[in-house]
């Protein structure tokens, strides 16, 4: 028999609560009329409510499905889900990983960045949670309720620090986590989004479904990015063979047979000679796998376009 007090922080004060991983396991959870609390949610659950809240520092494993804020003001939050909304809210600022376009409804003051969090179960409850880590678009803001002249979100800094917004927990319990900010650790890889390219140059990488598609991105992530070189989007998302005749074009029929095995993790990366430096990286170290990527500055930015407009469709953009 679940107790739903187990699953609810309600009229706390000058607080800092938790739930371990394992605590929650899926289940849904609500958080309301809090104040000047700190609140670290260590695992996945189904939907999370936050309502009320003021002044309260949050963070929120892998949400199944949606989580909302409503009428809560001055809050700082780190949170990954499937739905993002918030109605009535003034003032939050929001490190994001989020599935689907996020929605902000009669909002203002609005702050977003990008998910960065690592602890070692994290990854697994993104699994459980149905989410895929390169499935972000945690800057494509959706306001409802525009105002013209008046814009009611905006991005965080590229400098900002997670532990400065959501600070480490302190109480004994929850230091069990073994947390790490170290951006380069972060679960989810960080990218720039919607933020100013820095150059006219993009390529696309995609990797095929295996046993170490993952792994694989990630380590072309780490190597671009030590090159100086910016991500800017991922996606993880299921092709067929007419989607692939529109991506790929020409080189179509060599990689339709591999679209069987479950659904592509694509990258863009951008900066002077990020076509170059993708394809000299893949054949130095993904010699033996196959990856698609861009051929030349002319092709990658249309391939960049046909590739994100079929996954954007897929998504229900």
């Amino acid at each position: 028999q679940i107790d739903p007090k187990d699953y609810t922080f309600s009229g706390l004060k000058n607080e800092t609560v938790g739930r371990l991983p394992g605590k929650v396991a899926g289940q849904q959870f609500v958080i309301q009329d809090c104040e000047n609390c700190r609140i670290y949610i260590f695992d996945h659950s189904a939907t999370i409510t936050i309502d009320d809240c003021v002044n309260c520092q949050i963070f929120l494993g892998p949400v199944k499905g949606s989580v909302f804020f409503r009428d809560c003001k001055d809050c700082k939050c780190i949170v990954a889900c499937q739905q993002f909304r918030t109605r009535d809210c003034r003032k939050l600022e929001v490190f994001l990983c989020c599935a689907t376009q996020p929605i902000i409804e009669s909002s203002t003051g609005m702050k977003f960045g990008c998910f960065q969090y690592y602890y070692p179960e994290l990854a697994l409850q993104f699994k459980d949670a149905g989410l895929s880590i390169f499935n972000n678009t945690w800057s494509n803001i959706h306001d409802f309720t525009p105002v013209s002249g008046e814009n009611n979100w905006g991005l965080l800094p590229e400098t900002a620090v997670v532990q400065d917004y959501v600070p480490l927990p302190s109480p004994e319990e929850l230091k069990a986590v073994r947390i790490s900010t170290d951006a380069t650790k972060s679960i989810i890889p960080i990218t720039r989004g919607r933020r100013q390219k820095s150059s006219d140059e993009s390529c696309l990488a995609v990797f095929f479904a295996g046993d170490y598609t993952t792994a694989n991105a990630r380590k072309l992530i780490d190597e671009m990015t030590g090159k100086g070189f910016q991500l800017v989007q991922t996606k993880e998302v299921l092709m067929k063979s007419e989607d692939a005749n529109r991506v790929f074009q020409q080189h179509a029929s060599e990689f339709i047979p591999l679209l069987e095995k479950g659904p592509v993790v694509a990258l863009e990366f951008n900066g002077d000679g990020a076509v170059e430096g993708c394809q000299s990286t893949i054949n130095e170290v993904f010699s033996g796998t196959k990856v698609f990527v861009s051929e030349s500055k002319a092709s990658a930015s249309q391939d960049v376009d046909n590739f994100y407009n079929f996954a954007d469709m897929q998504m229900g953009m």
